[in-house]
């Protein structure tokens, strides 16, 4: 099977996929090669704040309209490790350059800054990530468990949570409204 490379792509959940982590799921894939995929879920708010994760970095001061931002569920891999999806790239100790446009950063020196008004420009904060091994990804995209299409950077940044599934499948120009769950089955 060719391998297909999603890095920098949108994986928007078909509305029959029932897997109650990715249900009307909309994730970036920050890494996509022949040992699989991570990715990180833009759509799912936790009950947990920027607040919460300066706190237990004990960082104090912090500005409280950047404290009260949420923070995202990122998927159900190592949900205690935080992910930074941001622009623009920046200087920070452990970041991959995702696109031109997006970077993923993992080391706490980005939410130190964050704390302190001196972060990116635009950045959206996870807990854990989507991941997949080798293969598994193809397979599901040809269960047609998934749609993968382009990003457009304002669906993540910009775009209000409970809109981004649909924001995403428009991109595509697919209404998610229309698709029967039973996609391929007569």
């Amino acid at each position: 099977m060719e391998q297909t490379n999603l890095t920098n792509q949108f994986l928007i959940a078909m509305p029959a996929l029932a897997d109650p982590n990715f249900v009307h799921s909309v994730t970036y894939i920050c890494e996509h090669n022949e040992d699989g995929a991570l990715g990180i879920v833009v759509n799912r708010k936790t009950d947990v704040h920027l607040a919460d994760l300066f706190r237990s970095m004990n960082l104090e001061d912090a500005d409280p309209e950047i404290a009260a931002q949420p923070v995202f569920s990122g998927g159900p891999v190592h949900p205690e490790q935080g992910f930074v999806l941001h622009q623009p790239a920046g200087d920070w100790a452990s970041t991959l350059r995702v696109s031109d446009e997006i970077s993923v950063t993992t080391s706490h020196d980005i939410i130190e800054a964050i704390a302190h008004g001196k972060g990116p420009e635009r950045y959206f904060v996870a807990l854990g990530y989507a991941g997949w091994g080798g293969g598994q990804l193809e397979e599901e995209l040809a269960a047609n468990a998934w749609l993968s299409g382009p990003v457009d950077s304002r669906i993540i940044f910009e775009t209000p949570v409970e809109q981004r599934w649909e924001a995403a499948a428009t991109l595509l120009g697919v209404d998610l409204s229309l698709l029967s769950n039973d996609i391929g089955h007569a």
